[in-house]
């Protein structure tokens, strides 16, 4: 609790205010505000737990305008939620808790005044694409956040209220070096299953060609040696506002372990293997490459892709997306952009028949036919 405008008798003994750490004035006093102690008068009180009193004391003389105060609360877990997949923002909010505050699940709104819920018995849910209803999206120290609000309408009137001004800050962070995967079951004939873990809605995935119009379904990707394969990167929902960078790309045969064996496409923006090549990156809300599948996989049954890709405002001119290939640590420009890796495979060989095998069925044949 804060109190953000401040005008009482100039007698601490005729008009104060007190803050006590629980439901009564019994419980321990956090200070006392008074007139004429006005410098500490914007001091925030915490309590340790969801209750806090106030007590206004004044005498029969002298009239002032008295005191605002404002206080906010974090919800707990039985009481309201929210939650951020790739595309949406599901904000729930328990009737109990609104009633107690004095509201009814009809009376809420979103920065967008046109948002409204959807109320049953027990909840108050409201569910919108997270670009949409209000919700701003700022970097903060490196990470994308979306905030919105909750609001209520107020049936006060005259000139006081006894009915709580509801607002509830809603936020969803992005979470930093997100890992989302797409991983292919290997031994699999049937279709393919995408799993994610992570927030940010970026996506990767092998095209047929430098078209990037159709994409692999195959599970896994078989392929031949020196084959072309082309991968995009992007974000699920394209956003104007943001440019999507590809900074390292790592192949192992391993999605666990990408660095006890594992071989470079590009690291740090800059081009590792002499078969890649970048057609975008830093430009847009998607990144796409291509490079020749190697004698890697000689070796191994499946090889994997990890790629690691900054996402970066389009404002932002010093942006880890406008600086490209980097062959040593730059200092810190004061840049914020959000980091993520992605998984993306497995690749396997094509099963080719090797010439001794090919010899021996040849000589069962004949074996079979002579007398």
């Amino acid at each position: 609790m804060s109190f953000t405008d401040l005008e009482l008798e100039n007698c601490c003994s005729c008009d104060y205010i007190s803050v006590y750490d629980g439901s009564s004035v019994h419980s321990q006093m956090l200070g006392t505000i008074c007139d004429f102690n006005n410098s500490t008068s914007l001091a925030a009180y915490h309590s340790t737990s969801n209750y806090m009193t106030v007590l206004f004391r004044s005498d029969q003389s002298v009239v002032s305008r008295g005191f605002r105060a404002m206080f906010s609360s974090s919800l707990a877990s039985n009481q309201g939620r929210v939650d951020c997949s790739s595309d949406n923002m599901n904000i729930v909010i328990q009737r109990s808790y609104l009633i107690s505050m004095g509201y009814d699940g009809n009376n809420l709104y979103l920065n967008d005044q046109h948002c409204r819920p959807q109320v049953n018995s027990y909840q108050v849910v409201f569910s919108f694409p997270i670009n949409t209803c209000g919700t701003q999206r700022m970097f903060e120290n490196g990470r994308v956040e979306y905030i919105n609000a909750v609001r209520a309408y107020r049936t006060d009137s005259g000139e006081i209220t006894r009915q709580s001004h509801f607002l509830l800050h809603v936020e969803c962070r992005m979470e930093q070096d997100t890992m989302v995967q797409v991983m292919y079951e290997t031994k699999d004939e049937g279709n393919g299953t995408i799993t994610g873990t992570g927030r940010f809605n970026s996506t990767m995935a092998f095209f047929t060609n430098s078209n990037f119009y159709s994409e692999i379904t195959q599970t896994p990707y078989k392929i031949t040696l020196n084959q072309n394969m082309y991968v995009q990167v992007r974000l699920r929902r394209s956003d104007s506002s943001l440019h999507l960078f590809l900074d390292t790309c790592v192949a192992s045969p391993s999605p666990h372990d990408f660095q006890t064996r594992s071989y470079d496409l590009v690291r740090n923006g800059c081009r590792r293997d002499p078969t890649y090549y970048s057609y975008t990156s830093g430009t847009s809300s998607y990144a796409r490459f291509t490079f020749q599948a190697f004698k890697f996989l000689r070796a191994h049954e499946s090889v994997y892709l990890q790629c690691k890709v900054t996402i970066c405002q389009t404002s932002d001119y010093n942006s880890r997306c406008r600086r490209g290939c980097r062959t040593r640590k730059a200092r810190d420009l004061g840049s914020s952009q959000e980091s993520h890796t992605l998984i993306l495979g497995p690749i396997q060989l094509k099963d080719l028949e090797k010439p001794d095998e090919k010899v021996a069925e040849k000589e069962e044949i004949q074996a079979k036919v002579e007398p």
